[in-house]
């Protein structure tokens, strides 16, 4: 019985990617790269090495940092989804902060003066609208317009087992969507920098001299527990899990629990006439001015979904709540987020002509199995 029990215990922490050993914790594959060298850092609060910030780690073996560049929600992970973040200092180190949000997007080449390596760390989540896959780009085209090399240092896609979603029309890119690619494309951060590298992605048909630091240990089908919240909005693992699915919310009159501490495991809206369960945001770090705040939101509460690591997009959210709203012509908002979001404005047209969950799939098919071929020449793992 304690033979069976402790097998149990081996198969469940194994299940969690405890063996799984990130980009950032092989210092002996990418420290000798860094020596001498002038090194510009883009980082935030994922960029966790054993329990150390990347940063201190870096100066405690003498590497020569010489400024921090910061993406949405800032350095430390503080500020609200779209938030403007200044350029400073960071407290701790001294060392300068280039934001790279809101009209300042890419380094200039000021910025990258006196830059001799760029290295990139930074926890994804698996979806295409999450912005640090557009940070990831802007930097590897300065990098590459610049002639500055890049390394970046990989970690587990806590989706990595799931690629579904219509492939994003070019009519519709935007910051929350810069690449043909699905909402969810099973791919980790530097598989994706390669592909952004090798299908000509780049502004002129750059390429960036890229360097990526592998995992060890991991299958794109391994479940993997982040030990640091990505953003102030994705609390756990299923937040994480729901969140390609109900971040398409964002573009409608739903609030998705911002506000709360259910973010992302919920939706609602004062409206809503199909269920018994209610939530009221208030203004919070990380929702400093969430939708309908202070408002009763009426809606569902998801929080005992179940994680399958294989399944694909839930449309039947969208569909409730969109079947349950009294007034339609409100849903989506007036400034059509929801079509950037989605990738183009067919989901949109499909919820509102009332075609099934099966139907709009079916619609995604052809582009998935392309996809899925391009996909296959840049995986880095099982």
């Amino acid at each position: 019985m304690m033979k069976k029990l402790i097998l149990l215990c081996i198969l469940t922490l194994s299940s969690f990617g405890i063996d799984i050993m990130v980009g950032a914790a092989q210092s002996d594959q990418y420290l000798p790269l860094l020596q001498g060298k002038k090194v510009a850092l883009v980082v935030n609060q994922s960029s966790q090495v054993n329990g150390e910030h990347l940063v201190d780690q870096l100066l405690r073996h003498h590497i020569k940092v010489v400024k921090i560049f910061a993406p949405e929600h800032g350095f430390r992970g503080h500020a609200d989804a779209g938030e403007l973040i200044k350029n400073g200092k960071d407290r701790q180190t001294g060392l300068p902060i280039i934001s790279l949000y809101g009209k300042h997007k890419k380094p200039t080449q000021k910025d990258l003066k006196g830059v001799d390596i760029i290295l990139f760390d930074i926890q994804d989540v698996g979806v295409r609208f999450y912005t640090y896959l557009s940070t990831l780009h802007y930097v590897m085209e300065a990098a590459a317009t610049n002639k500055i090399p890049m390394i970046v240092l990989d970690r587990p896609n806590p989706n990595g087992a799931r690629v579904d979603g219509e492939i994003l029309n070019y009519r519709y890119k935007s910051f929350v969507g810069m690449h043909p690619v699905p909402i969810l494309y099973g791919m980790t951060i530097g598989e994706y920098a390669n592909m952004i590298n090798g299908e000509g992605w780049l502004k002129g048909d750059l390429k960036t001299d890229l360097t990526v630091i592998p995992l060890r240990n991991y299958r794109h089908d391994k479940a993997y527990y982040l030990p640091i919240k990505p953003s102030p909005n994705l609390p756990n693992e299923l937040a994480i899990f729901l969140y390609p699915s109900l971040a398409l919310f964002e573009g409608t009159s739903f609030s998705v629990g911002r506000g709360t501490n259910m973010q992302f495991q919920v939706y609602g809206d004062p409206h809503y006439q199909g269920g018994y369960f209610s939530f009221i945001p208030y203004a919070q770090e990380g929702a400093k001015h969430p939708k309908h705040e202070k408002q009763i939101c009426h809606g569902v509460d998801l929080r005992s979904t179940y994680i399958n690591l294989h399944q694909g997009l839930d449309l039947s959210y969208l569909i409730d709540a969109y079947k349950h709203d009294p007034n339609k012509k409100r849903f989506f908002l007036k400034n059509l987020f929801f079509d950037k979001l989605a990738g183009s404005d067919h989901l949109r047209k499909q919820i509102e002509a009332g075609l099934t969950e099966a139907q709009i799939k079916q619609s995604w098919e052809d582009g998935l199995h392309q996809f899925k071929q391009i996909r296959e020449h840049y995986l880095l793992y099982p």
